[in-house]
């Protein structure tokens, strides 16, 4: 080893890291990179309430810890209401304004769970904290099916793509419905800020955690994040496949306030979305000896008028 490579070694250094090396994750994985996103922009006078899912079981595996910020761990479903519960419990202390106690104005409160912990089993209580108003940041980091029990649809799992409970076969294309529209499900609820984005654009991300930490009530915050295992990529493509699902309109990168849409990442020159699924396993079984042109064609379709409505070609 040159001197001059082990000066540049030296010079690296974890000690600020708040989502820190050595968890669980594997390789490629893209919902871990949205954590670490996170952390670099809330900082460390920060409370995370995290659902079950991968995030949590790569992160706390007992009497260990990835997270240098407090952390909460849930159960599946409910996430938004110990965030909600945290907030109130805040509020409460303000109120009385105890000299030991830091003030709410001074801390950020995140609720993260997965698209299946966020979009279904946990949907009843974020809709509850959305619509009671709680200063909570919800950010749900969607790898499209739920990965840690075994890579089971959910209702974020894109059309014609293979899960375990969505096989694809003779009288099955794979999973037969399009993904939910969380954003605008959320946005109906009169949450002031609502945005979409990816871990292909790391600084659109922050900038966007940013500025929903700066408003006051709830905001929600989807982010994209492939996972190699569901997917069945190889490791070391996940940014690739991240930005790939954006530049053919698999996934639109928007914002909205106060229920209006106010800014879109456009397009120019959009690809077919057969250069995304033709690189991920999970729709091999669209392109075996006969392409299935149909299904393909179908995606398309939906994406085509997605684009059309969110004005994303460019």
């Amino acid at each position: 080893m040159s001197s001059e490579h082990q000066d540049h070694t030296d010079e690296i250094t974890h000690e600020d890291d708040l989502w820190n090396p050595g968890h669980r994750a594997c390789a490629g994985c893209g919902p871990a990179l949205a954590m670490k996103y996170v952390t670099e922009v809330a900082g460390e006078d920060t409370i995370v309430a995290n659902a079950t899912g991968c995030m949590e079981v790569v992160s706390t595996p007992y009497p260990e810890s990835a997270w240098g910020t407090s952390y909460i761990h849930n159960i599946f479903e409910n996430a938004a209401s110990v965030a909600a519960g945290v907030e109130a419990a805040y509020q409460s202390f303000d109120r009385r304004k105890p000299d030991e106690f830091t003030s709410m104005d001074d801390m950020n409160l995140v609720a993260i769970g997965g698209d299946g912990a966020t979009s279904d089993i946990g949907f009843r209580a974020l809709s509850g904290m959305l619509e009671r108003g709680h200063d909570v940041l919800y950010i749900m980091y969607d790898n499209e099916a739920y990965m840690n029990t075994g890579i089971q649809r959910s209702s974020q799992t894109p059309f014609g793509a293979e899960t375990t409970t969505s096989p694809p076969g003779k009288e099955s294309v794979g999973n037969d419905t399009h993904k939910k529209d969380v954003a605008s499900i959320v946005a109906d609820h009169g949450v002031e800020y609502v945005a979409t984005s990816s871990i292909a654009y790391p600084q659109d991300y922050k900038d966007k955690i940013e500025k929903a930490l700066e408003i006051e009530g709830p905001k929600f915050i989807h982010v994209y994040a492939p996972c190699p295992v569901g997917w069945n990529f190889e490791a070391d493509k996940t940014v690739e496949l991240a930005r790939l699902a954006v530049e053919t309109g698999i996934f639109p990168v928007f914002e909205m306030e106060d229920g209006e849409l106010t800014d879109v990442r456009t397009v120019k020159d959009r690809k077919p979305v057969e250069e995304f699924l033709e690189h991920q396993g999970r729709f091999e079984h669209l392109f075996g000896d006969e392409k299935d042109e149909e299904t393909i064609g179908e995606i398309q379709s939906f994406v085509d008028g997605r684009a059309e409505d969110l004005g994303i070609d460019g």
